[in-house]
């Protein structure tokens, strides 16, 4: 098993988000977290990373407990992590990007590994340009890659494809899809594509108020199930 999250609470402030969330994602799952706005999608997340620390409940990543860790520490133990938006650093080169985001497995004088660049070769041809100057899909390349150099066993994708046109969105499948197979790592997916979702992960799980109302295979991710549990 690469994470079991046992009855996690997690809260902004005051506010109660995650209500006692329970999930598993297996080795070599792809997995999708489906749910409306509000729904507490991206703090389960920045719950795994650590950003979002639960209060109680359990996080164990590949059988060991990291509910406590600080998140550069579960990051060098093998989770990446592509945040909602990007959040590449703007007014850093492309190259930059990558080597200082090697730092997270405690490796910020290796070489950025050739791998990147099969899978994003754009980014070869960009490496000194300035994250900030980047489209919206180069920029979502870069967020991909920054993750990905530190060769994780669970990559945990934001709404990858938010704000990304249709040519761009099906670029991001394709390596998606390459990464899961030839990396062999987890990957749980947060995504309001629908057409996405059922394209590349093999289950899901829906989310209401902060719990999971709803999972099965992605065979299961009826229409019925998408009017009950997400149309607005």
């Amino acid at each position: 098993m690469t994470i079991e999250i046992a009855g996690i609470n997690s809260f902004y402030g005051t506010s109660h988000i995650l209500h006692d969330l329970s999930l598993e994602i297996g080795d070599g799952e792809m997995v999708s977290i489906l749910g409306r706005n509000g729904a507490g999608k991206t703090t389960l997340l920045r719950s795994i990373i650590g950003l979002n620390p639960p209060r109680d409940g359990a996080i164990r990543f590949k059988g060991t407990d990291i509910t406590r860790l600080k998140s550069h520490h579960r990051a060098r133990m093998g989770i990446g992590y592509v945040p909602q938006g990007r959040e590449i650093i703007a007014d850093i080169t492309v190259m930059e990007n990558l080597s200082l985001a090697m730092l997270g497995k405690g490796n910020g004088r290796g070489k950025v590994p050739d791998f990147i660049f099969e899978y994003f070769p754009a980014l070869r041809l960009l490496a000194d340009r300035k994250g900030g100057v980047l489209s919206g899909g180069q920029q979502q390349q870069l967020a991909v890659a920054r993750a990905l150099v530190q060769n994780p066993d669970l990559l945990l994708l934001d709404e990858p494809t938010e704000g990304l046109q249709p040519s761009v969105v099906e670029e991001i499948s394709t390596n998606v899809k390459r990464i899961h197979v030839e990396r062999k790592c987890s990957i749980l997916l947060v995504e309001q594509r629908l057409e996405f979702v059922r394209d590349i992960t093999e289950r899901f799980a829906i989310m209401e108020i902060g719990q999971i109302v709803a999972e099965g295979r992605i065979a299961d991710l009826t229409d019925e199930v998408v009017r009950k549990h997400l149309s607005v």
